[in-house]
């Protein structure tokens, strides 16, 4: 169902929902694709949807779920994903995910020159490296001689927040940068300007914005997004205070005992130092540790109540989004799905 297109309102592009739909449009991953290869959007002949689920051989392996996936030419095969937040082992998972899809192209009987080649490409929105640079490709070279291993295992970075801190020469991988880190429709708009190919992923998200089911769809993954981000920095801060409170009488114990020794006047000063050093120490992985469980809840509520998925759905969702065992998210799913 489409709503008033007077409406102003418009979906951001980075939020993974959005994103997924954007990337349904052959043409907008041809240009995209193109811009991120350095190659003319003619050479993209085709662009093949993927399943997104990766194979499990045994039971036990962990399940790897990408947010597109792409075979490029009948050959290459890329996973785009797209992160809003803040994923710690972001590298390890990755690499996770490359290596998989780079493996499960071979089944029993064939060659190992059967091997395509697999890309990466993370679009975050945080900071993965300390350099200014927004754009990084990475591959496998020798540390001295710079001599190429392989071509087929290819890792793109995009870190979005740079780009409001930084000048980059005008470039297509960052015309596409900028169109997916766009908040208003106005900005949006001027930025399709650029070029022919972000413009149709503008048309395609006015599209988009208008369908009232989509809509809905979009608004509950901002708000678990939003309930995610608020429950882990508020576990992080009452974590953090109870841990200096905790540090301070530690730190005054040991102060007065190191003060009989040497001095009461040294023995506060490093009792304190050291306490609010543990104390903050314990107060984080405390608040990071409440914080990732009430993620975990919020996200399982928003799945039965606003989604209406099955509790095997939402166990696929914990999955991907915290990185646990399938065991463990089902585990949750029980322990938090409400009964009607």
């Amino acid at each position: 169902m489409r709503m008033n297109s007077s409406d102003d309102f418009i979906m951001r592009p980075k939020v993974d929902f959005c994103f997924k739909e954007l990337m349904l449009d052959a043409e907008v991953r041809r240009g995209f694709i193109a811009a991120l290869l350095n190659l003319g959007p003619k050479e993209i002949v085709d662009t093949e949807l993927l399943p997104t689920h990766l194979n499990r051989r045994y039971k036990d392996d962990k399940e790897g779920i990408l947010d597109v996936r792409v075979k490029l030419n009948g050959s290459i095969q890329i996973d785009v994903e797209m992160q809003v937040i803040m994923f710690t082992y972001w590298a390890e998972r990755s690499l996770y995910y490359l290596s998989k899809m780079f493996t499960d192209q071979l089944r029993k009987g064939q060659d190992y020159e059967e091997l395509q080649k697999c890309i990466h490409v993370g679009i975050l929105d945080f900071e993965l490296f300390e350099s200014e640079e927004f754009y990084s490709r990475f591959h496998m070279w020798e540390d001295s001689r710079r001599e190429l291993y392989s071509e087929k295992l290819e890792i793109h970075i995009l870190e979005l927040p740079k780009l409001v801190r930084f000048e980059y020469p005008q470039t297509e991988i960052l015309s596409w940068a900028r169109f997916f880190n766009g908040e208003e429709k106005e900005e949006l708009k001027m930025l399709a300007k650029s070029d022919e190919y972000v413009q149709r992923a503008y048309d395609k998200l006015v599209d988009i914005s208008a369908d009232e089911e989509k809509r809905l769809e979009y608004e509950a993954r901002e708000k678990a997004i939003r309930d995610y981000n608020n429950i882990v920095s508020s576990g992080w801060v009452r974590g953090c205070e109870q841990g200096r409170k905790d540090g301070f009488r530690q730190g005054r114990l040991e102060g007065q005992k190191e003060g009989r020794k040497e001095g009461r006047k040294e023995g506060r000063k490093e009792g304190r130092k050291e306490g609010r050093k543990e104390g903050q120490k314990e107060g984080r992985k405390e608040g990071r540790k409440e914080g990732r469980q009430e993620g975990i809840k919020v996200v399982i509520e928003v799945c039965q109540e606003e989604l209406k998925l099955s509790k095997n759905d939402t166990a696929a969702k914990v999955v991907r989004k915290f990185s646990i065992s399938e065991d463990e998210a089902e585990n949750c799913v029980e322990k938090y799905w409400k009964s009607m």
